[in-house]
């Protein structure tokens, strides 16, 4: 039996994830109309840029400036990532973002290894202390991000087991002071996950913590990623990560072909509303956000929606 839920929240990584893919930079002022286009379809939450070593991911070195440019829109918050200190550092002097204490797991150890240099291990100790530094900060602790969390190009399969520890290790150190678990959001980094994989995970996570939300944060690098946002939307999650137009990819992902980016966010508002589920986005507002972004990046987006367009103009004519 299906258990839909009622309304899906999406947190939109698109000019974060997309721009910080490409190969080449772009203009500042176009990367912000396309986050001004985004801030005004009813997303929530945008992910704008990411607060890394310039050399090592240049389209992402002036993201202090870029979230300088963006005007503030009631209800929106603008967000970042940061994976060390000096990025959390660089993020809460930045202007117009709302920061969100996250933490950082990983399924596989070879994936750590490449994306880190670090062990799963020894990168799930550390999140002790960003526990403790956010909560210093008072900054709330919003979400558990398990990357890898359906397979690894290096390692091959992921138990589920593998993620069950990390759940299991994530409650007892949120025990240790006293916070709340946050929601976890299980990650296909590299894009593994099918729908059965899906239910699986979500419901042994379920098992482990049932009052926590789950999210996904999926890739449609195998064509997968309608099917398992719609496994998900049966298990009742209602929180998912998704790029305007297809968006990005993993630069990380260790293998020799392009990985594709996240599920669309416009195809899945579509599906969501076609399905009687709320969003609380404007569908045409998104698409035309999608066509902004893809006039920007200079070459043809993986959504289709955005190019086939919505039902409404065709349903109204046909009434």
């Amino acid at each position: 039996m299906s258990d839909l839920p009622r309304s899906v929240e999406f947190h939109e990584e698109g000019p974060r994830e997309g721009f910080q893919f490409e190969p080449r930079t772009y203009p500042l002022e176009r990367r912000r109309d396309v986050v001004m286009a985004l801030a005004r379809t009813g997303l929530k939450q945008i992910q704008v840029a990411s607060f890394v070593h310039p050399k090592r991911v240049p389209q992402m070195a002036d993201a202090e400036a870029l979230f300088e440019s963006l005007t503030p829109v009631p209800g929106v918050d603008f967000t970042g990532l940061w994976l060390n200190e000096q990025g959390y550092v660089r993020a809460t002097r930045a202007k117009h973002i709302r920061i969100k204490g996250s933490l950082s797991f990983y399924a596989s150890d070879a994936f750590s290894r490449s994306n880190n240099n670090l062990p799963a291990a020894e990168m799930r100790d550390r999140q002790r202390e960003w526990i403790r530094r956010y909560l210093d900060d008072g900054v709330a602790l919003e979400a558990a991000h398990l990357m890898t969390a359906f397979g690894c190009n290096q390692q091959g399969e992921v138990p589920v087991g593998a993620v069950t520890d990390l759940v299991r290790w994530l409650r007892d150190a949120c025990a240790e002071v006293g916070a709340a678990v946050p929601p976890i959001v299980l990650c296909d980094t590299v894009g593994h996950a099918n729908p059965e994989a899906v239910r699986r995970r979500v419901g042994a996570v379920r098992e482990l913590l049932p009052d926590v939300r789950v999210g996904l944060h999926l890739h449609d690098t195998r064509g997968l990623g309608a099917a398992n946002v719609y496994a998900a939307l049966q298990m009742g999650v209602d929180l998912f990560d998704s790029s305007v137009g297809g968006l990005g990819g993993c630069p990380f992902c260790g293998h020799t072909t392009s990985a594709a980016g996240n599920v669309c966010t416009e195809d899945m508002v579509f599906m969501c509303h076609e399905l009687g589920i709320e969003t609380g986005i404007d569908l045409e507002a998104l698409i035309e956000a999608a066509r902004l972004a893809e006039s920007v990046i200079g070459h043809p987006l993986a959504g289709h929606v955005m190019h086939a367009g919505s039902l409404r103009g065709i349903r109204t004519a046909a009434a």
